[in-house]
C-alpha cells in the first residue's frame, strides 16, 4: 500500500480573553469621567473661591470693628468726661465737696452712684486728709479701686480731667476722675486759690456683659473683654471656651505685634477670624483687653448647602447625560451590532445574512464593504468545498489505485497459494469417492477441511487488502495486523528467499487505531524491504519487532538490504519522490505510510547507512483506561454448540448453490430446527405466506430476486422476520452491498464460513426480540 500526506492548513482560533468591553463601555467611561472631573474641579475651584472671599471678606469686616471698637471706647470716655466734669459744681454736691464736714461728705457721695448711674464714686482731698466713697456692690474691694485709680487722680490734681480704664480684681471699670475747685479766692481744707483743685472726685463705671453686647452690635462682631487673662464679659455662651480666650489673647498680641492683622482661630466647630487689643490703661496694664471675634461659619454652611445642591443637580445632570450619551452611541453601534451578528453567521457557514445598509456615512459605507465580502466568501468557500471533495476523491482513488496496483503484483502469488490447496481438496475427494472406506477417511476429511480453510484465508486477504473501506477507528491488537501482512505476503518472500523473523510482544497492549490503514502501512513497508533485497540480488531476512514503551508502543521494520543513500533520507516521504524505473513505482506509498500514521498521533523515522540495510520505525500511542494503565484485548467466550437448541423453531434457508443449501439443512436439522430450504426469491416468498418462520437466511446474488429484493418485500408483509433476517453473501466488496447493509443496520455471514460461525450468527439473530 502506498498512501499521501495532505498538506493541511490550520486555522486556530486565539482564545477570546475573559473580561470583554463593549464599544459603549468605551466610549462612556471617558464621557463620564470628564463630566465627573469637571463638576468636581468646578466644586473645587468654586469653593476654594468663595471660601477665600469669606475669609478676605471676615478679615477686612473684622478690622473695621477693632477700629469701631477703639472709637467706641474713646467715646465712651468722652462721654464719661462730658457728662460728670461739671458734677462737683452742682448742688448738692458742690457745699459737700466744699465742706470740711467728713459726714456732710459722706451723705452726699453715699447716693451719687444711684443717682448718676455708677458703680463707684470716690472723693479723695487734695492732701488726702479727707476721703468719702460710695459703691454699688458692696463685693467691690475700693482700696483696690483707689490704688489703681490713683494715676488719674494725680493728673485730675494737675487742674486737667482725665479717663482711665482699670482693673479691679478680676473686673474692669471705666473711671474718669474730675478736679474739684474750691469758692473763688479762699482756700479750702489749707489748699491754694480757686486755681488748685481742692480734691478729685472719681467716678467708675464698670465695663461688663451690656457694655459688651453694645459694642457687638456696634461693631458686628463678637466681644470678649479680659482682665489679668480672665474673661470678664463675653457675648460667646459657653463657660468652656474661656480659657481658650485668654490663650488666644496672649497669642493674638504676641502675633499682632510681629505682623498686625486678624487670624484665623477654630472655637468648637465654627471658624472665626480674631484680633486682640489692649486698653489704653495709665497704669500700662497689658492684662486689659478685649478680643473681636467675626465668625464666617454662615456662609461657610451656606456654601455646604450650595454645594450639597450643586452635587445633586451635577449627579441628575451627569445621570441624564449618561443616558443620552448611551442612547446616542446605542444608535451609532446599532449597525456594529448587525455586522457583528452578520459576522458570527458568517464564521458559523452562513453566508445568507447580510447587513442593511440603513446610511450613507462610513458604516453604511462597511455594511456595503462587508456584504460583498460575504458574497465573496461564499463563492469562495463553494469553490473550495468542491476542491476539496476533489481533493478527497482523488486521495482516495490514489489509494486505491496504489492498492490495485499492489494486487497486480500479488496475483501470481495469490493463484499458486489458491492452487495448492484446491489440488489437495480435489485429490482427496476423489480418493475418498473411490474408496468409501479407506482407513485413511479421517485423515484425508482433515486435510480437505485444512485445504478449504487455507483458501478460504487467501481469499479473505485479499480482499480485505482490495476493498475500499471508510475510516474507522477501533481498539486493535498490533500483532494480530503484523501476522496478517506477513500472511498475506508469505508466497512473495518466500520465492524471494527472504525470512521473515517476528519477535512480538505477546503483553502488547491495544491500540486505538484503523485496522485496514494500519495493515495497508505494514504491508508496503514490507513489499519495500522485499523489492530492496531482491535488487541486492541474493537472500536476506526481515525483522519485525513490537514493543510497550508507555505512554507509546514501537513497532520496528529493519532489514538487511541495501539501505538508503543520505541524499534521499530527507525526501523519503515526500510524495512521488521514488527511485525505482518509470512504471515500477508511483512513490506514494511511503508518503501515505507517513499521512496515516501523522493521523494516528503516531510518528515514523527511518535509519539507514548504505550497505547495512534499513530501519523504519513507528511509535503508536496506548490507550489508556480510567486507572491508567494500558487496555488489552479481551479473549472471547468459547462457544459450545447445544444439540437441541433449534427444538420448537423453523427456519427458511434461500440459496441457489444446492450443496450449501444441504450443508446449512444438515447442520440445521442435528441441532432440532425444521428447516426448509429453497434456489430463488419467487419460491421463498410463497413460502413465507404458508409458513411462519422464526429465522431466515438469505443469500444475495440469486437469479431473479436476490437478497435485497426478498428483504424489501418482507418489509411490507412479514416486517417481524425482517428484524432476524440473515444474509449470506461471498460478494463482500460490492460497494452497493455494504452500503444496503450499513443502511439498515443488517448482520452478514460471508461465504466462506465455517460451521462454528454460522451457528453464532444463526443464535445472535435468534436472541432478537
Amino acid at each position: 500500500m502506498d498512501s499521501t500526506t495532505c498538506d493541511h492548513t490550520e486555522f486556530v482560533e486565539r482564545p477570546k480573553p475573559s473580561w470583554k468591553t463593549s464599544f459603549s463601555t468605551k466610549v462612556l467611561v471617558p464621557v463620564v469621567s470628564i463630566m465627573v472631573l469637571l463638576v468636581v474641579l468646578t466644586g473645587w475651584s468654586v469653593n476654594r473661591r468663595l471660601t477665600k472671599q469669606f475669609r478676605l471678606d471676615a478679615a477686612r469686616s473684622l478690622e473695621t470693628a477693632d477700629s469701631v471698637f477703639r472709637s467706641s471706647e474713646n467715646l465712651h470716655a468722652k462721654n464719661l468726661l462730658l457728662r460728670f466734669r461739671n458734677l462737683p459744681n452742682e448742688p448738692p454736691y458742690k457745699g459737700a465737696f466744699q465742706s470740711k464736714n467728713l459726714q456732710t461728705l459722706r451723705d452726699a457721695i453715699k447716693d451719687l452712684p444711684t443717682d448718676q448711674g455708677v458703680d463707684v464714686a470716690l472723693f479723695t482731698s487734695s492732701k488726702a486728709d479727707l476721703q468719702a466713697s460710695a459703691q454699688r456692690d458692696p463685693r467691690l474691694p475700693l482700696g483696690d479701686f483707689q490704688v489703681n485709680s490713683a494715676a488719674a487722680s494725680k493728673k485730675a490734681l494737675t487742674g486737667e480731667l482725665k479717663a482711665d480704664t482699670i482693673r479691679v480684681g478680676d473686673r474692669l471699670f471705666d473711671l474718669v476722675s474730675i478736679p474739684v475747685f474750691g469758692s473763688s479766692g479762699i482756700p479750702i481744707f489749707g489748699g491754694g486759690g480757686s486755681s488748685v483743685p481742692i480734691g478729685v472726685l472719681t467716678v467708675g463705671s464698670e465695663i461688663g456683659d451690656s457694655l459688651a453686647r453694645e459694642l457687638s452690635l456696634v461693631t458686628h462682631s463678637q466681644i470678649v473683654l479680659l482682665a489679668n487673662g480672665h474673661v470678664v464679659a463675653s457675648t460667646i455662651p459657653g463657660m468652656e471656651l474661656r480659657d481658650q480666650f485668654a490663650r488666644l489673647f496672649s497669642e493674638n498680641i504676641a502675633e499682632r505685634s510681629r505682623r498686625g492683622g486678624p487670624r484665623e482661630v477654630l472655637l468648637g466647630d465654627d471658624h472665626y477670624f480674631c484680633a486682640a487689643g489692649n486698653f489704653s490703661s495709665l497704669n500700662g496694664d497689658a492684662g486689659l483687653g478685649y478680643l473681636l471675634l467675626s465668625s464666617y461659619e454662615e456662609p461657610l454652611r451656606a456654601l455646604r448647602s450650595t454645594q450639597q445642591m450643586l452635587v445633586l443637580v451635577s449627579l441628575v445632570g451627569i445621570l441624564l447625560g449618561t443616558l443620552i450619551v448611551g442612547l446616542l452611541v446605542r444608535k451609532v453601534t446599532e449597525p456594529l451590532r448587525q455586522l457583528q451578528a452578520s459576522a458570527e453567521a458568517v464564521g458559523r457557514g452562513d453566508y445568507s445574512h447580510h447587513v442593511e445598509v440603513s446610511s450613507n456615512d462610513e458604516c453604511g459605507e462597511l455594511a456595503r464593504v462587508f456584504n460583498r465580502m460575504t458574497d465573496r466568501v461564499k463563492r469562495s468557500r463553494g469553490e473550495l468545498e468542491r476542491t476539496v471533495t476533489t481533493l478527497k476523491a482523488t486521495q482516495a482513488q490514489l489509494v486505491q489505485s496504489e492498492k490495485l496496483s499492489g494486487i497486480g503484483e500479488f496475483v501470481a502469488g495469490v493463484a499458486h497459494e489458491l492452487n495448492n490447496p484446491l489440488t489437495s481438496v480435489m485429490g482427496f475427494s476423489e480418493l475418498l469417492a473411490q474408496a468409501p472406506g479407506h482407513p485413511n477417511q479421517g485423515r484425508y476429511l482433515e486435510l480437505v477441511f485444512k485445504s478449504a480453510q487455507r483458501c478460504q484465508k487467501i481469499v479473505q486477504n485479499l480482499l480485505h487488502f482490495a476493498r475500499l473501506h471508510p475510516p474507522e477507528r477501533r481498539l486493535a491488537n498490533v500483532n494480530t495486523l503484523v501476522e496478517g501482512a506477513v500472511e498475506f505476503m508469505q508466497y512473495q518472500l518466500r520465492t524471494s528467499n527472504i525470512q521473515i523473523i517476528t519477535r512480538l510482544d505477546p503483553k502488547l497492549p491495544d491500540a486505538m487505531l484503523d485496522s485496514h490503514q494500519m495493515q495497508q502501512v505494514f504491508l508496503n513497508i514490507i513489499n519495500n524491504a522485499r523489492q530492496a533485497i531482491e535488487a541486492k540480488g541474493n537472500k536476506g531476512r526481515v525483522l519485525i519487532t513490537t514493543e510497550s514503551l508507555p505512554p507509546r508502543m514501537r513497532i520496528t521494520f529493519e532489514d538487511d538490504g541495501p539501505g538508503i543513500p543520505a541524499e534521499n533520507l530527507p525526501k523519503l516521504f515526500d510524495p512521488f519522490f521514488t527511485t525505482k524505473e518509470i512504471g515500477k513505482g508511483t512513490g506514494l506509498g511511503l508518503s501515505l505510510c507517513y499521512g496515516v500514521i501523522s493521523e494516528h498521533g503516531g510518528t515514523i523515522q527511518v535509519r539507514s547507512k548504505p550497505g547495512e540495510g534499513a530501519a523504519f520505525v513507528l511509535d503508536l500511542p496506548l490507550v489508556t483506561g480510567a486507572d491508567g494503565k494500558p487496555l488489552h484485548p479481551l479473549a472471547p467466550a468459547p462457544q459450545l454448540a447445544d444439540a437441541k437448541m433449534g427444538l420448537g423453531k423453523k427456519v427458511l434457508v434461500i440459496d441457489d448453490e444446492e450443496p450449501i443449501l444441504e450443508m446449512v439443512r444438515s447442520e440445521l436439522t442435528q441441532h432440532g430446527y425444521q428447516v426448509d430450504v429453497v434456489q430463488d426469491g419467487e419460491a421463498a416468498l410463497r413460502c413465507l405466506d404458508q409458513t411462519q418462520y422464526d429465522l431466515a437466511l438469505c443469500d444475495w446474488k440469486m437469479p431473479g430476486l436476490n437478497g435485497g429484493d426478498v428483504y424489501e418485500r418482507l418489509q411490507a408483509s412479514h416486517p417481524a422476520l425482517c428484524e432476524r433476517f440473515v444474509f449470506i453473501t461471498g460478494d463482500v466488496i460490492s460497494d452497493k452491498v455494504q452500503r444496503f447493509l450499513k443502511e439498515r443496520r443488517k448482520s452478514c455471514l460471508t461465504k466462506p464460513f465455517s460451521l462454528a460461525e454460522f451457528r453464532v450468527a444463526v443464535e445472535q439473530a435468534l436472541r432478537i426480540e
